[in-house]
């Protein structure tokens, strides 16, 4: 059954041309008690071909099916079976041809009633019963056109939902890209921050364990131990990192966890210290609890601009580290004295020849509505200050 269903559907002009026949067929057998002529013969096969081309040809079958009307009241041949085509043909205009050809063939179904009945009335009626049996003739016509506006209306519907929805499936994938490019920019975020912190630190505590390696043993085996705490942690973070790239499991608020907070900059500035560079450290205001986002900014500020007093401030340089507490914000500002960093990396945009260091810093700081400045002091040496909006986390 499904086999002949599907079959019917590949071939609906084959399905037409059966019912065209069918509908001759009756039209011939009910005309040959009455005596069928010529002209009304040819109106039948006219009506008939109407019915099998009307979804190939529906405009140019309407106006053959109007053209047979027409003959059909000219030439008096009284009404027939394959008067049912005029119905059909009224159907499938309405639903699948354009608007003007749909009303072109309303207006054809409200004046076929009432011009059947004027030409052939119904004997012995009224005026009104004739009137009344010309709006009766006109009701078929209109539920043909109803029909048919009503399934073209449905399929516009189904036609806008489908497009609606390959629409928001397009949107979902551009979002989800965005998405995964914004992931990947954190995280790449997040492992210059790890890495070259981590990294500076090595470099100058190896530094200096080879320079004391003969005169001051302790001392070598005190910053081989550095390096060591200090690689662990390094390869600790970036297992983190690479783990969240692997497994895409993150917090609601799209924060990787563990994540440093502002408690922690004491412990990055003994860190630091102990690499050999000398920061002084203080915090004004009072402390309170802070958004994670704004716990995570302040803490890779103050992480990237210390990994670049070492980089660039020269040797005997010092540095300062302040956080201060306003009522509505977290003010960073932190200051070197070495030579400072080179130009390229505090202007146009900040890029350091990797893309990150201010780049990042000026990402983050945009983040959480905030604003970040740096550049050279006027003194000598570096500054970079930033206010981080804060509300209280209660």
């Amino acid at each position: 059954m499904q086999r002949l269903y599907d079959f019917l559907r590949r071939h609906p002009t084959g399905v037409d041309g059966f019912w065209a026949v069918v509908l001759l067929g009756l039209t011939c057998m009910a005309a040959g008690h009455h005596g069928m002529l010529l002209r009304g013969l040819v109106v039948s096969v006219a009506l008939c071909v109407v019915v099998a081309l009307r979804r190939r040809m529906p405009e140019k079958m309407l106006a053959v099916a109007a053209g047979a009307g027409v003959v059909q009241v000219v030439l008096d041949v009284p009404p027939m079976p394959a008067d049912f085509a005029m119905l059909v043909i009224i159907y499938t205009v309405a639903a699948k041809s354009t608007r003007w050809a749909s009303r072109a063939a309303l207006i054809g179904g409200l004046l076929a009633g009432s011009l059947a009945q004027m030409r052939w009335p119904q004997p012995g009626a009224s005026p009104l019963g004739n009137v009344a049996i010309a709006v009766f003739q006109t009701v078929p016509f209109v539920l043909a056109w109803v029909l048919g506006d009503s399934l073209r209306t449905r399929r516009a519907y189904l036609a806008q939902l489908e497009e609606r929805a390959a629409r928001l499936e397009k949107e979902r994938e551009a979002q989800a890209k965005v998405a995964v490019a914004a992931e990947r920019a954190r995280i790449a975020r997040e492992l210059h921050d790890v890495v070259a912190h981590n990294v500076s630190v090595m470099v100058v505590q190896a530094d200096g364990a080879a320079y004391v390696l003969d005169t001051a043993p302790d001392q070598a085996k005190k910053a081989l131990e550095t390096i060591s705490g200090t690689g662990r942690q390094a390869l600790a973070e970036m297992r983190r990192l690479l783990g969240v790239l692997r497994t895409g499991e993150h917090k609601e608020a799209g924060e990787y966890v563990p994540q440093p907070d502002v408690e922690q900059i004491d412990d990055l500035v003994e860190q630091c210290r102990r690499a050999g560079l000398p920061v002084d450290f203080k915090v004004e205001g009072t402390p309170r609890p802070l958004p994670s986002g704004v716990e995570l900014t302040a803490y890779r500020i103050v992480q990237e601009a210390l990994t670049n007093t070492r980089k660039h401030g020269g040797p005997n340089t010092g540095a300062s580290v302040r956080l201060v507490y306003f009522d509505d914000g977290l003010g960073l500002l932190v200051e070197d004295d070495g030579k400072g960093a080179p130009q390229e990396l505090y202007e146009e945009g900040g890029a350091d020849g990797d893309g990150h260091g201010l780049i990042g810093m000026r990402e983050r700081v945009g983040m959480v509505g905030g604003t970040l400045d740096a550049g050279p002091r006027p003194g000598g040496g570096f500054r970079i200050s930033a206010l981080l909006p804060l509300k209280a986390v209660h």
